[in-house]
C-alpha cells in the first residue's frame, strides 16, 4: 500500500527518531513494579530484544525515581518516564530517561493552585537541560477538568483535542518543538476520529498512536488494529503501542502484535471499513503495567472474561481497570466496571460506587450486577 504520511516534524529519542518520513516506531511498557529493579531490567531487555524501539517505566514515588537511576544503568534501550501524578520529579528522572511523559490531566493532582501552564514551563526546562523528549499524553479518563467543564457529559472527543492543542501552543511558544502528543481511549472510533481531528489541525506534530485499555488478546489486538489500519492507512501516525492484558512474562507479545499490524497495513492488508458499534458483551480491561498494585489483576480480567461469556449476546460492556490511577474514571462509561486496588476491588455502576470487594468474592457480586443489569435490559 502507497501511504503518504503526514509531513510531521522529527522527534529524537535516544537513538529512535520519529516523524519526518522515519519508520512507525513501536513501543510497550514495563509491568513490573518499578521498584523491583532486577525484574524491571530484565523487562526491558526482553522488550528491547522483540524489537521495541522505545520502552516506558511508570514512576510515582522517589523511591522509584531512585530505580529508575539504576535500570539506566543495565540496559541501553531507549527510556521514557511517565510521570503519572507527581510531575516534580522530572527533574530526578530526565537525567536518565530519553523522553518524559505527562498527562495533562494529571498536572492538576499536585501544587493545584499553580497554572498549569507554569508546571509545563518546569518540564521544558527539565527536558532541556537533560537532553530528553516529551509526549503530552492525553486519556480519555483523566481529562483536563477545566477543558471537560466546557462540553456535554457525553463529548469526549472535544475537550481532548482541546486539551492536546493547548499544550501544544504552550510548547511552540516556548520554543520547544521535541515533543509528540497521544490521544487515547479505549473505544477505537473514539480514537480515529480524535487521532484525525488533531492530524488535521496540526499535521506537523508526531502522533503516537494507541487504544488504551484494549484488553486480553485477541479482543484487544482488534481493536487496536480498527484504529490503527484507518489511522496509519490515512498517514497519520509515527509511533505505536498495542494495550494488552497480559501476564508479565508475555509483554513481547504487544511488539509482535504491534510489528505484524504495520507489516499488515504495509501489504495492503487491512478493512476498508470501520464498524466498531457492537451489538454484543464488550470487555475492556487496561494493559498490564507497572501501575498495577496487585498482579492478581491479571487472572481477574481472565476470570472475568470467563464468567460473562453467558451474557456475550447483551449489548454491554464491563470495564476492568488495574490501578488508581485511570481506574476511577474509566470504569465511569462502561455498564459495570471493576478497578483494582492493592487489596481489593471496587466496583462500580456506571459511575455509581456500588462497593469494595476480596479479590476472592468479586466475581460473585459482578455476577450478580451484571444479571440485575440483563434483567433490566429485558
Amino acid at each position: 500500500m502507497d501511504i503518504h504520511r503526514n509531513p510531521t516534524r522529527s522527534v529524537r529519542i535516544g537513538t529512535t527518531t520519529i516523524g519526518a518520513g522515519h519508520p512507525i516506531a513501536v513501543q510497550s511498557m514495563t509491568a513490573t513494579p518499578t521498584r523491583d529493579i532486577d525484574a524491571t531490567v530484565a523487562q526491558v531487555n526482553a522488550l528491547a530484544a522483540a524489537g521495541a524501539d522505545v520502552v516506558r517505566i511508570a514512576v510515582d514515588s522517589p523511591a522509584e525515581a531512585d530505580a529508575v537511576a539504576e535500570i539506566r544503568k543495565r540496559t541501553t534501550a531507549n527510556l521514557v518516564v511517565d510521570l503519572q501524578e507527581n510531575y516534580r520529579l522530572a527533574e530526578r528522572l530526565a537525567p536518565h530517561v530519553d523522553k518524559l511523559r505527562y498527562n495533562p490531566g494529571h498536572l492538576y493532582h499536585h501544587e493545584r493552585t499553580k497554572p498549569w501552564q507554569e508546571k509545563v514551563r518546569y518540564l521544558v526546562d527539565v527536558a532541556r537541560d537533560n537532553d530528553c523528549a516529551i509526549r503530552v499524553g492525553v486519556n480519555c479518563g483523566s481529562v483536563d477538568p477545566d477543558q471537560q467543564a466546557k462540553y456535554d457529559s457525553a463529548d469526549k472527543r472535544s475537550p481532548m483535542l482541546d486539551s492536546a492543542l493547548d499544550h501544544c501552543r504552550l510548547l511552540d511558544e516556548l520554543n520547544f518543538t521535541r515533543y509528540c502528543v497521544s490521544l487515547k481511549d479505549s473505544d477505537p472510533r473514539d480514537v480515529i476520529e480524535v487521532n484525525r481531528r488533531f492530524a488535521e489541525a496540526r499535521p506537523d506534530v508526531p502522533l503516537h498512536l494507541g487504544v488504551t485499555e484494549a484488553g486480553l488478546p485477541p479482543d484487544g489486538i482488534i481493536k487496536t488494529r480498527i484504529a490503527f489500519e484507518q489511522l496509519i492507512s490515512r498517514g497519520i501516525g509515527d509511533t505505536i503501542r498495542v494495550s494488552l492484558t497480559v501476564p508479565n512474562d508475555r509483554k513481547p507479545e504487544e511488539i509482535a502484535a504491534g510489528r505484524q499490524i504495520l507489516d499488515d497495513i504495509a501489504a495492503g492488508r487491512v478493512r476498508s471499513v470501520v464498524d466498531y458499534g457492537l451489538s454484543t458483551l464488550n470487555i475492556i480491561s487496561c494493559p498490564s503495567c507497572s501501575r498495577v498494585e496487585n498482579e492478581a489483576f491479571v487472572e481477574l480480567a481472565e476470570d472475568v472474561k470467563r464468567m460473562t461469556d453467558y451474557a456475550r449476546e447483551h449489548k454491554i460492556t464491563i470495564a476492568v481497570m488495574g490501578c488508581r490511577v485511570n481506574g476511577p474514571g474509566e470504569t465511569d462509561d462502561a455498564d459495570l466496571g471493576v478497578w483494582c486496588g492493592p487489596n481489593y476491588v471496587n466496583l462500580k455502576r456506571g459511575g455509581e460506587t456500588v462497593g469494595q470487594f476480596s479479590y476472592n468474592s468479586i466475581l460473585p457480586k459482578l455476577k450478580e450486577e451484571l444479571d440485575l443489569l440483563i434483567q433490566g435490559k429485558e
